[in-house]
């Protein structure tokens, strides 16, 4: 996909219901990749790269950027926090043409804006589309969750925020349970939708993958929260992603019914009308309106 068309897309602000991290020193992972029906890619430089593999991998970016995204996933590349490591990651994945980057253990606004002036000195660098390059945030610690609000509106990059579950955690010294995670995650969701980009995430741990009812639970009760869509390190979760955070056929015919309600109810004067025993008005008219565009984009 070319720099142009990422831009366009991102500036659609388009929902991925699932992003698959794929580690970027494994070339038996990355070659499957594009086989999975994520419909985001993480090359993950981070947490599941060892120290000694991580040049190694950087290097590996164009070719790995390029064969995960063979399907028409977009791919993020989620960079180290090291300020050093975070530079040298962003370099690459600027040069090797990815969609965005996943920012981790983001500390501050001012942090985002210095890694924004980073990407556009690459971008420029390397030819890519100024402002092309989008940022999905992850907020890892206590004092980032306090900050979220400022943090999720820090940039014009920024599409998208989540919690790092497992580090968050690690930073409060207690275990990644539902309850203790529960606070961050509305947190961000809230700044999240404040300033207009995507929430990201399930509403508790998932370190067990292979328990793919538990984790559809989850995705359920975070859709309901506000998130839609969430990340997974284990490709048998990709479809219970995608199937829980895309409309149902019952959502999609109901939203229907209430246009159509709503455009027989104006030709009569009404601002409000009733619909199955319940009272329509315009927030509930435009909730109906932003599903559908959900389904035309995915259809698109």
């Amino acid at each position: 996909m070319t720099t142009e068309k990422n831009n366009t897309r991102n500036r659609n602000r388009e929902i991925w219901r699932s992003l698959l991290y794929v580690p970027a020193s494994n070339p038996r992972f990355i070659r499957k990749a594009h086989l999975r029906g994520a419909d985001a890619i993480v090359l993950d430089l981070e947490d599941s790269v060892i120290p000694e593999k991580k040049s190694e991998a950087r290097k590996a970016l164009k070719e790995a950027v390029r064969s995960v995204a063979q399907n028409g996933a977009d791919v993020l590349v989620r960079i180290n926090r090291p300020l050093r490591l975070a530079v040298a990651d962003i370099e690459m994945s600027v040069e090797a043409g990815a969609t965005g980057l996943m920012i981790t253990k983001c500390h501050s606004a001012a942090h985002i804006k210095l890694l924004s002036e980073v990407v556009g000195e690459c971008e420029m660098d390397y030819g890519r589309t100024s402002g092309g390059t989008c940022f999905v945030l992850q907020l890892e610690t206590a004092a980032a969750i306090t900050r979220a609000a400022e943090i999720c509106a820090a940039d014009s990059r920024i599409v998208g925020a989540g919690v790092g579950s497992e580090d968050l955690a690690l930073d409060a010294g207690v275990e990644a349970s539902e309850d203790f995670l529960l606070y961050a995650k509305n947190t961000v969701i809230f700044a999240a939708l404040s300033a207009n980009i995507i929430p990201y995430g399930l509403v508790g741990t998932v370190a067990d993958y292979r328990d793919l009812d538990h984790i559809r639970l989850l995705a359920l009760k975070s859709k309901k929260l506000g998130s839609r869509g969430a990340t997974c390190v284990h490709p048998s979760v990709v479809p219970v992603l995608n199937d829980i955070f895309s409309p149902t056929p019952e959502e999609i015919a109901h939203a229907r019914r209430i246009i159509a309600a709503d455009k027989e109810a104006k030709s009569q004067g009404l601002g409000a009308f009733e619909l199955d025993g319940r009272m329509i008005d315009i927030p509930i008219v435009e909730r109906a309106r932003k599903l559908l565009g959900q389904v035309d984009e995915t259809e698109n």
